[in-house]
């Protein structure tokens, strides 16, 4: 495995998939690009500019609980990984946390990216299932799409996520993080479900 890559997993057919820590400065340029497009709209950040971006990123790396990756295919970035403690996330206002849970929101490149296509994005969330529940050692995921994002709602339940209820994350106003209230679908995925026997 390269030094680079926190883990990295060859998938026949489909290519080398790498999950390296987000870089907030030098992987600016690519975030904002997908995250400045108008299907990024539940991502919340349209409208920033790329330093806004940077700065955005550059505060998460500070932090202990909340940790950004860049998803890359045969060196390509594919996808934006954030990883988060739940106890540490206004998400824990909302569903009772078990021990070996482990937040993950995910972006993914578009459609017309290079080496995206066809069946992509369930062979790239295998992955990163595999690098959160067996590289991290987390035993559920939880997720939290916007109520009305029901791609990514979709996308989930396709691989194997089991629906959780309805709530509202409330707002966070802090000097360093401003998030606005959010309706979201929860969805969890135990490891005995993505790994069964």
């Amino acid at each position: 495995m390269s030094d680079l890559y926190l883990h990295e997993q060859t998938v026949d057919g489909f290519g080398t998939v790498g999950i390296r820590p987000l870089d907030a400065e030098r992987d600016a340029d690519v975030v904002h690009g997908w995250v400045s497009e108008e299907r990024a709209a539940f991502w919340g950040m349209n409208g920033l500019t790329r330093d806004q971006v940077a700065e955005i990123y550059a505060h998460m790396a500070g932090l202990d609980t909340h940790h950004a990756h860049l998803v890359e295919l045969d060196g390509r970035p594919v996808a934006l990984l954030q990883t988060y403690d739940p106890d540490a996330d206004r998400v824990s206002e909302c569903y009772e946390v078990e021990p070996g849970d482990i937040g993950v929101h995910l972006f993914l490149a578009p459609a017309g990216a290079e080496g995206v296509r066809p069946g992509w994005s369930a062979l790239l969330m295998g992955v990163l299932v595999t690098y959160v529940m067996v590289g991290l050692d987390r035993r559920r995921v939880v997720v939290d799409p916007d109520v009305h994002n029901e791609k990514a709602i979709a996308r989930f339940l396709r691989q194997g996520f089991e629906a959780g209820p309805v709530v509202t994350l409330p707002e966070i106003d802090l000097p360093d993080v401003y998030l606005p209230e959010k309706k979201a679908q929860l969805a969890f995925l135990r490891r005995e479900v993505a790994f069964p026997g």
